[in-house]
């Protein structure tokens, strides 16, 4: 049973505060229900709004700028705003008909554990700076690997997104297995090159094959790619697989590159980004079989987990490579130190100084519990499944260029002409009811429609194709 302190007793707590940058007990829960109303009123009404809204440097410039305030203002002039102009202008990822990139829409339990830890002023470095944190980080870990079918001795660390969740990977990679070439497709997401450049990868030991059927992983070739390294005297080390990628939704083939990895004593990566959370129901952990047996995993909560920007999570198998990998041990970080079954979550990533990520995963999960969030991850996959039946029933205006695929898919116009896909795109993101976006397949342009929001209804799904098609030049 945890320990029962007695309260401390001070003088008037609720009283003007000693400090020049506080406000009254009064003003503060004022301005606090303010911003409540703000949030939850544009939740009510944010299929009305713009998908995305931009304006210029300009124009935001001179709303929002202007010279230094010197005196105190107005708050709730500076909230309105704050509201009207600044987070207006965004793009809206939980917007309902928001497909561009890889929606994220946020669920309200999510926010209120990220408005709770930014209210204490929550810190998740050590033990002993934040135990209390560090308990529900490890609990949450804990839960991520368990929906996603991950060994039972998992350990992982929360930080910003996929970006720096692989770079820790690759970093914790380097430790374990040593340097060496790094293969992957190029269908990998633009920032694992980039995270590998980072630490130092050199730009010939980082092996970017050729996409095969499907856009995935082909085995062959990457068989054929280590073994004429090896040949030429190189070393292989790490292999870079896609759950899920960003363009389409491919996954490559996980079975077969685990067992290579594991043949082969090679660091078994996934990136599972945007595509890992389809593990939570069975189709997806179909596709997603081998998903189990990498070193290494990292998936991004806030997009098919439905949390506020930013968290990401690195996953490891090895159990205290993460700590292997980072931890240090200064003089005047002795009196933090873990304990004994506890973590300081400072020595499992290149972040000392760090918030606490976990609260809204944790909230939202104790709220909604982990079968909505299967409910909810189903209906991003039904929605896509939904959006390819719909195109394949125009076949004079639409052909399907990638199936649906864990909540992706790929279509272009029936003998599109250079630069239609593009057009068409902007238009319909211009006008504001739905932001899509144009991508590049192996040379072929095409249109992406990506339905991960619950949110999203068969109306938005064939009005956006409705309007695609008006909006095709001449």
């Amino acid at each position: 049973m945890l320990e029962s302190y007695p309260k401390i007793e001070v003088e008037d707590p609720f009283g003007v505060p000693p400090d020049t940058l506080g406000l009254s007990a009064d003003e503060m829960r004022r301005l606090g229900y303010r911003v409540v109303d703000l949030v939850v009123d544009r939740a009510m009404r944010r299929n009305q709004e713009h998908a995305i809204l931009e304006a210029s440097p300009a124009e935001l410039l001179a709303r929002l700028g202007g010279p230094l305030p010197e005196e105190p203002g107005d708050p709730d002039a500076a909230l309105e705003l704050m509201a009207e102009v600044a987070l207006s202008h965004q793009q809206h990822g939980d917007h309902p008909r928001y497909f561009a990139r890889v929606p994220g829409p946020a669920s309200f339990a999510a926010i209120l554990g990220e408005w709770m830890g930014t209210g204490f002023n929550t810190i998740a470095a050590s033990w002993g700076g934040g135990s209390g944190p560090a308990a529900v980080e490890m609990t949450v870990c804990r839960w991520i690997a368990e929906l996603l079918g991950m060994p039972p001795e998992t350990e992982g660390v929360l930080v910003s997104g996929g970006s720096l969740g692989n770079l820790t990977a690759f970093a914790v990679a380097r430790s374990e297995n040593g340097p060496g070439v790094a293969y992957l497709t190029d269908q990998t997401h633009s920032s694992l090159p980039r995270d590998l450049r980072a630490l130092g990868w050199a730009e010939e030991d980082i092996r970017i094959l050729p996409a095969g059927a499907g856009l995935r992983m082909d085995l062959a070739d990457l068989r054929a790619a280590i073994a004429a390294d090896k040949a030429a005297g190189r070393r292989p080390a790490l292999v870079i697989a896609t759950a899920g990628s960003t363009n389409t939704g491919a996954v490559d083939p996980l079975e077969g590159i685990a067992d290579l990895c594991r043949d082969e004593g090679l660091w078994f990566h996934v990136d599972g980004a945007y595509g890992g959370p389809a593990a939570l129901v069975p189709e997806g952990r179909a596709a997603l079989a081998g998903m189990e047996r990498a070193d290494s995993v990292v998936l991004d909560p806030h997009k098919w987990l439905f949390q506020p920007y930013d968290v990401g999570v690195c996953l490891v198998t090895r159990p205290a490579a993460l700590e292997r990998a980072f931890a240090m041990h200064p003089e005047y970080l002795k009196d933090v130190q873990a304990t004994t079954g506890a973590v300081n979550f400072g020595n499992r990533s290149l972040e000392l100084t760090r918030r606490s990520r976990a609260l809204k995963l944790w909230m939202s999960l104790r709220t909604y519990g982990a079968k909505r969030f299967r409910e909810a991850v189903r209906a991003g996959i039904r929605t896509a499944e939904l959006a390819e039946r719909l195109l394949r029933a125009d076949p004079a205006t639409w052909e399907v260029v990638t199936p649906a695929q864990i909540g992706i898919v790929c279509f272009a116009f029936r003998g599109a002409k250079p630069g239609e896909h593009a057009a068409a795109a902007k238009a319909v993101s211009d006008s504001g009811f739905a932001c899509v976006t144009s991508t590049s397949l192996q040379g072929q342009s095409a249109l992406r429609l990506c339905t991960i929001n619950p949110l999203t209804t068969e109306a938005d799904i064939a009005e956006t194709l409705r309007r695609l098609a008006a909006a095709r030049p001449g």
